[in-house]
Parts: structure tokens; sequence; C-alpha cells
């Protein structure tokens, strides 16, 4: 589907007229983008003048597709993704540098009404690190339109005066019959916020959320080297992937009842081994995970070496265990211990 608009401003919904004469009348316009033969996107003229630095928060409720565009836009898989909701339970960092911009994006828990405390403490983490940032982005589902728990999201994400716009993700689900009222509708409801339609698992239009995200940072030097991917430690990584893995084998409550300790993690020549417990909080989820004749661990086992392998481009040795500590979810400590 062509891209009926590549960034909607405040100043464009005033119509496409207005919009032409008030950009003639301007000479350009910074915020306007435009699609080249090739069908790269780029700025019209570079809306970044000078180099800048800052940290981007992306936020929203459960399911909009925060970590899969966190990853579309690194380019390589920092944050796991499943098609349940409360996957991220805490802040993810990923670094972004162009020639003339670092862009530290920060995936963030789903924005949600919390009731256990281990909610509530992700929801804390996604305010806390907005409150941080130099900047929001508020992601929206195109595919399910614009819902009560969006504006709700939306009112937490847009505290203080930091710049925010409005990301509408999975362009790649809906026409343009349904984008162009759910845009209008976001433009009366936000009439000075940017809209900016992108379709993270496809890709589309990121090169302007970039150069829209870019024009707002403060001017700075990078802090991050410029092949720095993320600020996630190794053992971190092997817990979130090993994670991923339940959710995807595992429903209903199990993957919201786990957790994943490493244990052991030593680097070895051409091998890295790698020793973690998964918790539990009841027996019964303990069998469920260990499967008939232990082939569930071992499927958890295989897919998440896999993706460490695919990472970090060298071979692993992940041995899995599940462990029963009855009601970790309700601990404070064993909250604090795992970083929630």
């Amino acid at each position: 589907m062509a891209d009926p608009v590549l960034l909607m401003t405040s100043s464009a919904r005033a119509g496409e007229e207005q919009r032409r004469r008030s950009a003639s009348a301007a000479g350009n316009e910074t915020n306007l983008f435009r699609m080249t033969d090739a069908g790269r996107m780029t700025d019209t003229p570079s809306a970044v003048k000078v180099f800048r630095c800052g940290t981007v928060a992306l936020a929203g409720r459960s399911n909009v597709g925060k970590s899969t565009l966190l990853n579309r836009l690194l380019g390589a898989k920092v944050a796991i993704t499943s098609d349940k909701p409360q996957t991220t339970r805490s802040r993810i960092l990923g670094i972004r540098t162009l020639a003339d911009a670092q862009m530290v994006w920060v995936d963030t828990p789903g924005i949600h009404r919390a009731r256990s405390m281990m909610n509530r403490r992700m929801v804390d983490a996604a305010e806390r690190s907005i409150l941080e940032s130099d900047m929001v982005v508020a992601v929206i589902d195109a595919k399910e339109g614009f819902i009560p728990a969006d504006r709700e999201a939306i009112e937490r994400a847009a505290v203080g005066s930091r710049p925010w716009l409005i990301a509408v993700n999975k362009l790649d689900l809906v026409g343009k019959s349904a984008l162009i009222p759910l845009l209008d509708g976001l433009g009366r409801a936000y009439p000075d916020v940017d809209l900016v339609p992108v379709s993270a698992k496809k890709g589309s239009n990121l090169a302007a959320l970039e150069c829209a995200v870019a024009a707002r940072l403060p001017e700075g030097e990078a802090v991050y080297p410029r092949d720095e991917l993320t600020d996630q430690s190794a053992r971190a990584l092997v817990q979130e992937f090993v994670r991923e893995q339940i959710f995807a084998a595992t429903g209903g409550e199990i993957p919201y009842k786990t957790a994943v300790l490493v244990e052991q993690f030593e680097e070895k020549r051409g091998l890295d081994v790698v020793s973690a417990v998964i918790l539990v909080e009841r027996n019964s989820q303990k069998r469920i995970l260990v499967g008939s004749g232990g082939s569930m661990i071992r499927q958890i086992g295989t897919l998440a070496r896999h993706e460490l392998e695919r990472f970090f481009g060298r071979r692993f040795h992940l041995e899995l265990f599940v462990k029963v500590r009855r009601d970790w979810t309700k601990s404070p400590r064993m909250l604090t211990e795992l970083g929630l």
C-alpha cells in the first residue's frame, strides 16, 4: 500500500492546499518529507543541521509494537517480542547512531491499569523512563484504532514540557479507508502534535520517524560509541531470550508467573557456557514447563540458544532448570533482585 501521508504535522492538517501555500511562503518546511525515486525516505531539507543526541522513550499501552519498532530501528533484536501483553517488564535501551544524531531509544513496559505488585513496578518503570527522557514517541496500533486505553497511555506519556509525537504503527495492516479517518481523529484530539504512520514489521516510513525525532533532540555530542547497540549485559540478554521462548511455548498464566535468572556465565574459547534457572510459583507450573520427559524445557532451551548464537555470533551451551519459588511475584525482595 502506498503511504498516503509520510508525516502529518499539525500545520498539514489545515489542508493540502494550505500546506502548499505555507511551504511556498516559507521557502521550505522542515517537517515535510518526501519519497525519493529509489524508494528511500529523505528529509526536505535536512531537519538536522548540527549533531544532536538524546534519549527517546517509546511509550504506549501493551501490544502496540514498541519492542518490534525498537528492533527494526536498530536493525537487530535487542528486545523480545510476543503477541501476549506485558511481555516487556523493564526498560530496554537501544542505540542508533547516524551521521548527525545519536538516538538512544528506550523501550518501556506497556502502560496499563496495574493491580499486582509486579505490574505496578512495570508501569512505574515506564513512567520513570518517560520522565527521564529528552523526547517521547507515543505509539498506537493502527489496526485497533484510537481506543480509550491509548488516550490514557498518551496522557501519562505527554507529561512535562519535553517534545513528543505520535507514531501510528502497523500501517501494513490497514488500508487508506481506515488510516485516514484515524489520523484525522488523532489530529483533532492532539492538534499540535505531529503524527508519523509507520510499520515496524515492514520497516515502512521509519526514516521519516528518525528525522522527526532527531530534529527535536538537544544539541550535543554522542554519549555512546558508534558501534554500540545496547547497554544490556550478556546475562540480561540470556534471561530475556529464554523468557521470550517461554512466552512462545506456553499459554494462560504460565509466562506471567515465570522469571529467569542466570546462575553461571562462562566464556570459553569458541563457546559460552550458560546455566539459568526458570522460577515458577507452583509445582503444576513446573510440570508444564518441564513437559513430558523434559520435552518442553528442551524446546525452550534449543530455541533460546539459537537466538543467542544469532545475536552474539558465537556458540552457546545453554542449560535450563526449573525451580519453584512460591509467590515470587509478590515478594519485593525477589522483584528487586530480578530488576523489577
